[in-house]
């Protein structure tokens, strides 16, 4: 039983998982620092509110900070954007350049030069019009 759990934790793919997700944490990080302390306050300087976490509404006796799920949604954009022009831009391009060019496939037919239907190419007559056909 032990045995298997040690296979299974020391597979490759779960251990790039791990770090995978611990360099995700690290760049979480990074990011929210990127949000907080430059964008926030280039917004700031051309909106008046250095912080998205300023704006909310006083529904009753609660209140709802819209501001902070703006912040959120703002990190969110800039990680899906680093994802994207550094990881998987960069990939799909690589793809392209490894991928073979597939080869046409050899066309097993012919049309039949009196009723254009077609037929194998093997064939000496059209089955459809009994047309003769070299």
């Amino acid at each position: 039983m032990l045995k298997g759990f040690r296979d299974f934790i020391l597979r490759g793919n779960v251990m790039d998982l791990a770090v995978a997700v611990i360099i995700g944490g690290a760049f979480g990080k990074i990011v929210s620092s990127l949000v907080a302390d430059i964008i926030n306050p280039i917004i700031g300087a051309t909106v008046g509110k250095p912080n998205f976490g300023s704006i909310v509404l006083h529904v009753g006796s609660g209140v709802v900070t819209i501001g902070n799920f703006i912040n959120a949604i703002v990190e969110f954009l800039i990680v899906a954007a680093v994802v994207y022009f550094v990881f998987v831009l960069p990939m799909n391009v690589v793809m392209a350049r490894l991928k073979k060019p597939q080869a046409a496939p050899a066309p097993t037919t012919k049309p039949c030069p009196e009723c254009l239907s077609e037929i194998p190419l093997a064939a000496r007559r059209c089955a459809h019009c009994a047309q003769s056909v070299a």
